[in-house]
C-alpha cells in the first residue's frame, strides 16, 4: 500500500501529469484539496472509490483516513493543487506516515507561477535582466516568515518574484519593494491561473492595490513582480548564438555557422 502525493497543477485539468492522472484513476481512495483541485481530475477516480474533500478536515483526520486505507491494503491518491513541494503542507503528512511505517511517493505538478507565465507568454528569466526566480509569501494568517526571508531582504536581489498567499498584503509589498524595484516596476496579478475564470492584471507596484480593489480580488491570486514583465528590449541568450560554442556545438561548428550568418 502506498500514499501518492500528487500535484494536480494550477487549475486546468489537462495540466496534470500523465503519471498523476493514471494513479488517480487506479487508487481506491482519493483525498483531494477542496476547491483548489478541478472536479474533472477528481472525477477520474474509480467509480467505487472513496473520494473525500480534505478542506474541512484537520491533519489527524487526514492521517486517520490514510491509516484506514493502509489497513485495508488500498492505495491512496492524495491530490494537492500546483506542485506538492510548494506550500503543499505535505512534509507534516509524510512525517506522520514515517512514524506509522506507511509508504508514500510524490508526483510533481505544474506550479502556479509556471502556469501563469505560460498563459501570459512571458519568460521569467531574461538575459542580463533577471536570472533568478524567488517563490515566497508574506506574513499573514499562516505561520510567520523566517527573519532572513522578508521582502525587504529578498527584494534586494532584483529577481523575478512570485509572491503567494499575499493578495491582502499589497500595501506592505509595495513599501518593501519600492526601494529595490521602483514604483513603476511591472507587476502581474494572476487570479486562478489556467482556470476558466482566470484573470491577469498587468499593472505596477504603485497601481496594483487600486487595480486589485477594482477587480474585487481577495484570495487565490499570485503576485508576480519584476522587470521581465515589461521588458521589450533585451539581448538574445548565448544558447542559440551561432558564435557561442558549448558541449553540443563545438568551436568549429560555431565558426562555420557564424561565417554562414555573415554571408547571408
Amino acid at each position: 500500500m502506498t500514499v501518492y502525493f500528487i500535484g494536480a497543477g494550477p487549475g486546468a485539468p489537462d495540466l496534470i501529469t500523465v503519471r498523476g492522472l493514471k494513479l488517480i484513476e487506479a487508487c481506491p481512495v482519493c483525498l483531494y484539496a477542496g476547491s483548489l483541485v478541478p472536479e474533472e481530475i477528481v472525477a477520474a477516480a474509480p467509480d467505487n472509490a472513496i473520494v473525500r474533500d480534505t478542506a474541512p478536515m484537520h491533519l489527524d483526520e487526514i492521517i486517520e483516513a490514510m491509516k484506514e486505507a493502509h489497513e485495508r491494503g488500498e492505495n491512496v491518491a492524495r491530490v494537492h493543487s500546483g506542485d506538492p513541494s510548494i506550500y503543499g503542507a505535505v512534509a507534516e503528512q509524510m512525517r506522520r506516515l514515517d512514524a506509522l511505517g506507511i509508504d508514500y511517493e510524490v508526483v510533481p505538478g505544474v506550479p502556479a507561477f509556471a502556469g501563469a507565465a505560460a498563459k501570459i507568454a512571458t519568460e521569467l528569466t531574461l538575459p542580463e535582466i533577471a536570472q533568478t526566480i524567488i517563490i515566497t509569501r508574506t506574513d499573514m494568517k499562516a505561520s510567520s516568515m523566517p527573519e532572513r526571508e522578508t521582502l525587504e531582504i529578498l527584494g534586494a536581489s532584483g529577481a523575478t518574484l512570485a509572491i503567494h498567499l499575499s493578495i491582502r498584503n499589497l500595501a506592505y509589498i509595495r513599501k518593501a519593494l519600492e526601494p529595490h524595484y521602483g514604483d513603476d516596476c511591472p507587476v502581474v496579478i494572476a487570479y486562478r491561473a489556467t482556470w476558466p475564470d482566470e484573470l491577469y492584471i498587468h499593472t505596477t507596484l504603485a497601481g496594483m492595490k487600486d487595480e486589485v480593489r477594482k477587480a474585487k480580488l481577495t484570495r487565490t491570486a499570485l503576485i508576480m513582480v519584476g522587470p521581465v514583465f515589461g521588458q521589450a528590449e533585451y539581448r538574445d541568450s548565448d544558447l542559440y548564438n551561432s558564435q557561442f560554442a558549448h558541449v553540443l556545438r563545438n568551436k568549429i561548428t560555431a565558426k562555420k555557422l557564424a561565417a554562414s550568418d555573415a554571408g547571408n
